[in-house]
């Protein structure tokens, strides 16, 4: 694993098309850590006007593997996460920030707390996410 934790994650943030195709952007990365943006927009919303439940789900399953990830010290995948939506996410900005809470050599146990930001600034809880994230290896059927 490269010493540039945040490089090698920008780096492989920036090879994904869907992640680019979404707007959103890697603000922060370090061991075990991981946080991601991506600004409220009508082509994000569902027909309430809330930041569709399939985005919010997108930021924790990718904020999860970064975080995990970068704790087990190189590329991931996301072998299972589960989320809970807590209440409509209104506001100018969507967060994900994700941590390793438990790292084993195959696996870590990571948490992702997802906040809409309004225009004041102001932060409020929409969903939290558990997942477990595990080495990237050869693929096998």
């Amino acid at each position: 694993m490269t010493t540039d934790l945040a490089g090698f994650a920008h780096g492989i943030f920036k090879a994904q098309p869907f992640s680019m195709f979404l707007g959103a952007e890697l603000t922060s990365a370090g061991p075990g850590t991981a946080e991601i943006r991506i600004a409220n927009r009508p082509e994000i919303q569902q027909q309430h006007g809330f930041v569709h439940g399939g985005v919010l789900s997108y930021l924790a399953d990718n904020a999860l593997t970064f975080a995990g990830g970068l704790a087990l010290g190189g590329d991931a995948l996301t072998a299972e996460y589960k989320i809970n939506y807590i209440r409509p996410a209104v506001g100018a900005l969507v967060v994900a920030r994700a941590e390793a809470t438990a790292t084993t050599r195959r696996q870590a146990v990571c948490q992702c707390s997802i906040y809409v930001v309004s225009e004041q600034g102001e932060e409020r809880l929409v969903a939290l996410a558990q997942g477990t994230i595990v080495r990237a290896g050869k693929q096998e059927d």
